[in-house]
């Protein structure tokens, strides 16, 4: 059987090491899927819903905790198909009250799909087995109605409970619907000809926008695109590509141009789960790291405290508690100039360092300033 610790510390290095080897096949890319057409915006749009067939853990509308919205809500709905409710005679646990909310892009057109995302609003248990009922989803600032959702929830997560016992696996108070959105209308983008068209880059750096200049007039043999600053290049409308349809063209003929750009080296670690990537262009100066650990045993012992015979007083169980200290003697591990991912996961390795072991290391060696990369903690 493997053991835990090693195995989360070999499954890290497998990931620094892959990442390694990813980073250095990697050719060049197309424009595409590294810059944005200037203005093109997304809209974040979201709406309040009824989920109904929940076994049973739905919100609670008896109790003086239950959701009164929710309550309302059902109440509402059944008068909307002429049935009159007292909202106070209400007993159900199988419906619960939950915000809808999507992302529709900027050449989304009427009837196209996209996925929604459910969340319980009230006190809900679950919403596994649950089907939204048809709800319409607006911008927050306007009211304006761009999408109504509907469907049976996709539910990642699992939750069961038997008397005083219960497991839980992920979330199950958050749902998703694939295509459960039917965009009704959307703002529809327009190239403007009077101005240039505008490519933001998703890595903003002067390298970068010169790089993507370079390909462009390369491509079109005319000075055609220049550098705004450093997150924005600006391309001038060539004579042939007026035309809205033209222009379409004209687009789509730049994003499937292909460029190298300059990205910054980063070393990636979650704390929570004990993950690590690290991209293959991080190295590490001249350092020394040495690793040990301290463990602290504690332990009480129960004392059974007899008084004399015939003296009146009461036995007492007195814990007794009882400290110990380890310390394992330190490991040490020199590391080169320019020493790379994979040496330096090699490394790490022989000396059988769990994913947490790692994870100090690389903040120390960030702190020390042996660190040529970017570290980011999530």
């Amino acid at each position: 059987m493997i053991n835990t610790k090693y195995g989360l510390s070999f499954f890290c290095i497998c990931l620094l090491i892959s990442t390694a080897f990813i980073s250095e096949a990697e050719g060049q890319s197309r424009l595409n899927s590294l810059v944005k057409v200037q203005n093109a915006h997304a809209k974040k749009i979201v709406g309040y819903g009824l989920v109904t067939g929940l076994d049973r853990t739905g919100d609670r509308t008896i109790s003086r905790r239950g959701a009164e919205f929710t309550v309302q809500s059902i109440a509402n709905m059944l008068d909307n198909f002429g049935i009159t409710v007292n909202p106070d005679r209400l007993r159900t646990r199988n419906v619960a009250a939950v915000m809808v909310t999507a992302v529709i892009g900027p050449y989304h057109a009427s009837g196209s799909e996209i996925d929604i995302t459910v969340s319980s609003l009230g006190d809900a248990s679950s919403l596994e087995g649950g089907v939204l009922l048809e709800t319409p989803l607006m911008d927050p600032s306007t009211k304006e109605v761009f999408v109504e959702a509907q469907g049976p929830l996709v539910v990642g997560g699992i939750k069961e409970e038997i008397g005083s016992s219960r497991m839980s696996r992920n979330g199950s108070l958050t749902a998703t619907i694939p295509g459960g959105g039917i965009v009704q209308q959307n703002n529809d983008f327009q190239l403007d000809p009077d101005q240039p068209l505008g490519l933001v880059l998703d890595e903003p750096g002067f390298i970068n926008a010169r790089r993507v200049t370079e390909v462009i007039n390369n491509n079109f043999d005319e000075e055609i695109a220049s550098v705004y600053n450093p997150g924005l290049v600006q391309v001038e409308w060539p004579a042939a590509f007026q035309g809205q349809g033209t222009r379409n063209i004209f687009v789509s003929t730049i994003m499937e141009q292909e460029v190298t750009l300059d990205k910054p080296a980063r070393v990636v670690i979650n704390e929570r789960t004990g993950t690590i990537v690290a991209g293959g262009d991080v190295t590490i100066d001249n350092a020394m790291v040495s690793h040990g650990s301290v463990q602290v045993r504690t332990q009480v012992t129960p004392f059974v405290s007899q008084p004399p015979p015939f003296s009146g007083g009461d036995t007492e169980v007195i814990p007794v508690p009882d400290i110990g200290i380890s310390e394992e003697s330190a490991q040490n591990v020199v590391f080169e100039s320019d020493t790379n991912v994979q040496q330096l996961a090699e490394a790490l390795d022989s000396l059988g360092m769990s994913p947490r072991d790692i994870i100090s290391i690389f903040q120390a060696l960030d702190r020390a300033g042996a660190l040529q990369g970017e570290l980011i903690v999530m």
